[in-house]
């Protein structure tokens, strides 16, 4: 099956930002944890980002709620407790503006990162 373009380059968009978001939460956990799991962090990444785009959308709550369900799932993925994963949550964002910096202003590449909220 041949894929066109505008498919093509949705499906690259997709996988580097969703490498990007997994690469976000690998440095969080590496630092945060001391673990080293790249598959686990990008596993955790699609999770989130699935969490999120199923809670992010309700009315007047929802960004509240789909933060909370987002660190769960970092909590659910990872050892510790609600504490540790809300640490790796932020540290994974602002790790992901450090990475989004340098992929896009730097290189000029235009990409986002799927699984790390506001990133």
């Amino acid at each position: 099956m041949v894929l066109n373009g505008a498919v093509m380059g949705s499906v690259v968009a997709f996988l580097i930002a969703l490498l990007v978001g997994g690469l976000a939460i690998y440095a969080s956990a590496s630092l945060v944890m001391d673990i080293q799991n790249y598959s686990h962090a990008v596993i955790t990444a699609l999770l989130g980002a699935i969490a999120w785009g199923l809670t992010a959308w309700i009315p007047l709550f929802g960004p509240v709620i789909a933060l909370i369900v987002w660190i769960g799932v970092i909590n659910w993925r990872y050892p510790g407790g609600w504490v540790d994963a809300t640490i790796i949550g932020v540290v994974a964002w602002l790790a992901a503006l450090v990475l989004l910096f340098v992929l896009n202003s730097v290189l000029g590449l235009g990409v986002g990162a799927f699984g790390v909220p506001g990133a």
